[in-house]
């Protein structure tokens, strides 16, 4: 059913209609440099429609939740890896404010019913496609996120990659983030709510592989799955990003029994598989 999740009457027809063991909380704007020029939309959707959907949750007797945060909340890191112990603090753009507000609402919520079975599920960067080629991503508007980016440029439908800053204490100079292979992501969730499923309470987990990749090495990559150039030029660093961010996601393989197997060439040969498709379409 489509719909906006802050409606809440249509989210008492969608429980009224059907039976429902959780929810996976995905609905919500995502775009870290957008959130700071549109934040009262991003407090609305991210937050004010999670309040709305846990109350229809509340209405409809459905206690199972997995809600979708990011590694956002936990702002500069000062431990690398970072562990879900790391403390959150103010991030530093809207987006990333709006999930720890969410996660803050979840904590209150578990104090106050410990039968509640909630997941927080931290994720760092995913991307990738769907090794069919028939899922992925590809937005309407310019991209916000570097691989979709990549591979608009790499099919000529974007003409060069900005790379937001080069002059980061990093190897390279550019932004390290620990990306993830959106079907890793994927089967996080399904070992997530097995877990749930036995057990009540509050669990959070970091969503990573553990292992940091640059800007440029995420290029190369592309380029040398792809066997076309990736052109780019560097451009002022965005307000908010880290230099470096990835997880350390032991947590999760111990309590949950996932672990990240797709390393980055995976996640551009499977992006690009669907660059080319969704281009086809086109």
């Amino acid at each position: 059913m489509e719909g906006d999740v802050r409606d809440g009457d249509l989210l008492d027809d969608v429980f009224g209609e059907r039976e429902f063991d959780g929810v996976i909380h995905f609905a919500g704007l995502k775009s870290v440099g957008e959130s700071s020029t549109r934040p009262l939309d991003y407090y609305s959707v991210n937050v004010g429609g999670s309040v709305t959907l846990f109350q229809a949750m509340d209405r409809h007797a459905v206690d199972t939740l997995l809600f979708s945060s990011s590694a956002t909340v936990y702002g500069e890191p000062d431990v690398l890896p970072v562990p879900e112990m790391a403390p959150t603090r103010r991030p530093a753009t809207p987006y990333g404010r709006t999930k720890l507000m969410v996660e803050e609402v979840l904590g209150d919520l578990g104090h106050s019913d410990p039968q509640r079975k909630i997941g927080v599920l931290r994720y760092f960067n995913p991307v990738g496609a769907h090794p069919s080629g028939l899922i992925g991503e590809d937005p309407t508007d310019e991209p916000n996120n570097l691989m979709p980016y990549i591979a608009r440029v790499a099919s000529e439908r974007l003409p060069c990659l900005p790379v937001f800053g080069a002059d980061y204490d990093t190897p390279d100079g550019t932004g390290v983030r620990d990306f993830i292979h959106v079907v890793d992501l994927a089967r996080g969730h399904v070992a997530a709510l097995g877990y749930l499923a036995a057990r009540g309470g509050l669990h959070v987990w970091n969503l990573g592989t553990g292992r940091g990749t640059s800007v440029l090495e995420m290029v190369a990559a592309f380029e040398r799955v792809s066997g076309v150039p990736v052109p780019y030029e560097v451009v002022d660093r965005r307000p908010g990003d880290v230099a470096i961010s990835f997880a350390d996601p032991a947590k999760a393989e111990t309590e949950l029994g996932w672990k990240a197997t797709l390393g980055i060439e995976r996640m551009c040969a499977d992006t690009w598989r669907w660059q080319q498709r969704a281009v086809t379409l086109d």
